[in-house]
């Protein structure tokens, strides 16, 4: 398995019960799995998002902490030199950010850690400006101004919520209205450091510019380079090509699953990780054993968006994640967001098949 998120740490784990006789190694960045549904909750302080690898996989499978630089022809090269051989291999790295100079990267374990060392400096009065009119720039925008109350938050973002339709997305924006939120529907070009390391001057598209004391990023960009580099098949925005068993269409040992796999109507999201990463185990498993496999079929529930730690939004969706008027709101959707999404440290550990 290459990364350990959601859905490598699921693939791992569904592998070592499915296929006990397997030798199952783990290659992730960090020796913790990281809830990057919890990173922006790093960022303000109220929860940890991180947690010993160690604790969430099943006995029996090794651990390498370290950075892969190529995969190909059976065969794992880390950065050190260091290879691993493979017969079959699980590609889970996710997405990626790549923020503006000046800004700190929400969506990564050190970047939140920065922002939650640069929050918790900030004096009475100072502003923060969350880059990004997504679920992860509202619910960090909700967050931190559920927990600093005494700051001034802005969300800069074009179509605000427009992830959520109708009374739902509604429901957002009243939400921001209700925690004082200036919410700013225009892009960020710029942004030209003033004093600190992460305060500066935001020039948008529309040519005005404001004032940051701490600026947070909030957008995600794409997928880290790993399978480009390692001549896979990807698509315009670097995610692996697959077939409809989630095998890579240049290497049929190669399964990727998550945000970095290029499935048809996949959206960004850790909603797709564990049933992402249970079809490809089960293919993985059933062709080792000589039997038909089920190919993947897409099947979104919900769209879900914090607003703070006792406040949320889920809109119902169709198969294909096209919205439903349906929506649940306050703490029903909070208490939804928990089973589905994967809401509280045992259920992260259940999800994950630890």
């Amino acid at each position: 398995m290459v990364g350990a998120g959601y859905a490598g740490t699921f693939a791992a784990n569904r592998i070592a019960k499915r296929m006990p006789g397997a030798e199952v190694t783990v290659i992730n960045e960090r020796p913790e799995f990281v809830e990057r549904i919890r990173l922006h909750q790093q960022v303000a302080g109220t929860a940890v998002a991180a947690t010993p690898l160690t604790r969430m996989l099943r006995a029996g499978i090794a651990s390498r902490t370290g950075t892969v630089d190529k995969i190909g022809d059976g065969v794992v090269t880390l950065d050190d030199g260091a290879s691993i051989d493979f017969d079959r291999l699980v590609l889970a790295v996710g997405s990626t950010v790549r923020p503006l100079p000046g800004t700190v990267p929400v969506g990564t374990w050190e970047g939140a850690e920065q922002g939650r060392a640069a929050l918790a400096a900030l004096p009475a009065g100072s502003t923060v400006t969350v880059v990004g009119g997504g679920a992860t720039g509202i619910e960090t925008a909700t967050e931190v101004a559920e927990a600093r109350p005494d700051l001034r938050v802005r969300l800069v973002g074009t179509a605000v919520a427009d992830c959520l339709s109708g009374r739902a997305r509604q429901r957002v924006l009243a939400a921001l209205r209700r925690l004082g939120m200036d919410v700013v529907d225009d892009g960020v070009e710029e942004v030209a450091v003033r004093d600190g390391r992460f305060a500066g001057v935001l020039r948008l598209r529309s040519g005005r510019e404001i004032a940051s004391d701490l600026s947070l990023w909030a957008v995600v960009a794409g997928v880290p380079p790993l399978a480009a580099r390692s001549g896979l098949e990807v698509d315009a925005v670097g995610r692996v090509v697959v077939d409809r068993f989630l095998r890579s269409v240049t290497d049929e040992r190669i399964f990727a699953v998550g945000d970095c796999a290029a499935v048809p109507g996949a959206r960004f999201g850790c909603q797709t990780a564990a049933p992402q990463a249970g079809a490809a185990v089960e293919a993985l498993a059933r062709f080792a054993e000589g039997r038909a496999a089920e190919p993947y079929a897409l099947h979104y529930v919900a769209r879900c968006v914090s607003l703070g730690g006792r406040d949320a939004v889920a809109q119902f969706t169709h198969r294909d994640d096209t919205l439903r008027d349906r929506y649940l709101k306050g703490r029903a959707a909070v208490l939804f967001k928990k089973i589905v999404f994967v809401g509280t440290k045992v259920g992260t550990r259940k999800a994950v098949g630890a």
